[in-house]
């Protein structure tokens, strides 16, 4: 009797230990990402270095759902907001977000949804002030990418968008391709190509906070921007086909300074029209991926930040319209301010602007291959 209840005992310990769930170095349950979503399977990949950083992607929407870099003191901090489920990220009718997301078809706006591709005009979803964001309210950040590789350095995701995927002209076929180096950067790749005309920008829609804690708003952060330009908008967030000096203006950020300085000077026009910064700064860089584009830095936890692209401009967005309805990892309330966003991009409307003195496209034709660059590189200032 004695040893059948010994054998019981030792079978219980195993399945106590087969219960014991490995969570991340932030903290994430990689089975609380595991789900079907339109009959595609969900999971959470964590990319790993020599140095103890650590990326956590999840192949829904191609999200950073987590970054932990370490601070001054050598403590781990999480960089980035968002969910801790992949339940959460999913309902967009209550918890809609771009937090971490693979951006697509078309990064930010463009104006009333309308473009003409190859000489024919078409309607997309109007989802912010008459326009269409970020591919509209259905774009890639509610899509699951299939997974190509998966390693310890290495994610590559794929997605097929069928013609009329949101409107948009031809098929596309687009890898995101994530890599962890052990200089500390999280490194972010986009290919695509097309069937038919059409139009094209991805970015990484990852909202930073490099106090390691969404509580403190960053406008502690001191911000760089390589540019002497920027393109203003109206009053509904979309470019007015300017391109504007930075000089002798708040958008001035070739010398870094802390965002607080200028983030509620609503008597400055631009800051009053885009509640804080939300703006497309035109790079200095010129494609060369090789110079620093942009830069955060806090000074509470000496975390540096620096932004390499070879696309021609950056949007800045200092999380002006988190109010306080989203709760995310840690149970932490994502208030007005708690993280800056900094996408690599085409300009905003690009597609109705390329006419326009400065400009660049956004048009992809078959037998081209669209391709886009972005390196988020952490250090210790």
């Amino acid at each position: 009797m004695l040893l059948g209840l010994t054998a019981i005992a030792v079978l219980a310990s195993c399945d106590t230990k087969k219960q014991e769930v490995e969570l991340t170095a932030s903290g994430l349950n990689p089975a609380d990402f595991e789900s079907t979503i339109d009959t595609l399977q969900t999971a959470l990949y964590t990319l790993k270095n020599a140095n103890g950083m650590e990326v956590c992607i999840t192949n829904f929407g191609g999200r950073v759902v987590s970054i932990m870099v370490p601070d001054k003191n050598g403590e781990m901090k999480d960089v980035v907001l968002g969910f801790d489920n992949v339940a959460t990220f999913a309902d967009k009718e209550n918890h809609p977000s771009d937090f971490g997301a693979a951006i697509g078809r078309y990064a930010n706006r463009i104006a009333q949804g309308k473009i003409t591709v190859d000489g024919k005009e078409y309607q997309l979803p109007q989802n912010n002030f008459g326009h269409c964001l970020h591919g509209g309210p259905d774009g890639w950040q509610y899509k699951v990418y299939e997974v190509v590789e998966a390693t310890d350095s290495k994610l590559q995701l794929k997605i097929v968008s069928p013609d009329g995927d949101n409107n948009f002209p031809g098929e596309v076929t687009a890898l995101v391709t994530y890599t962890l180096t052990e200089d500390n950067t999280l490194d972010i790749c986009y290919d695509a190509t097309t069937n038919a005309p059409t139009v094209i920008n991805m970015t990484n829609h990852s909202y930073f906070n490099l106090n390691g804690n969404p509580e403190e708003a960053i406008t502690n952060h001191e911000l760089y921007v390589n540019a002497d330009y920027y393109t203003p908008v109206d009053s509904t967030f979309m470019t007015t086909g300017e391109i504007a000096p930075v000089e002798g203006t708040p958008m001035d950020f070739r010398t870094p300074h802390a965002l607080q300085q200028d983030i509620k000077n609503f008597d400055f026009e631009q800051i009053k029209n885009g509640n804080g910064f939300d703006h497309n700064w035109c790079l200095n860089t010129k494609g060369d991926d090789t110079q620093v584009a942009a830069s955060i830095y806090s000074p509470e936890t000496g975390i540096l930040m620096e932004v390499f692209t070879d696309e021609p401009g950056i949007q800045v967005y200092s999380g002006n319209f988190l109010d306080g309805s989203a709760v995310g990892k840690k149970g932490i309330v994502y208030n007005q301010h708690a993280a800056i966003c900094l996408e690599t991009q085409k300009y905003p409307d690009t597609p109705n602007k390329s006419n326009l003195e400065g400009w660049p496209s956004a048009t992809l034709n078959p037998g081209e291959t669209y391709t886009s660059h972005c390196a988020y590189k952490f250090s210790i200032k």
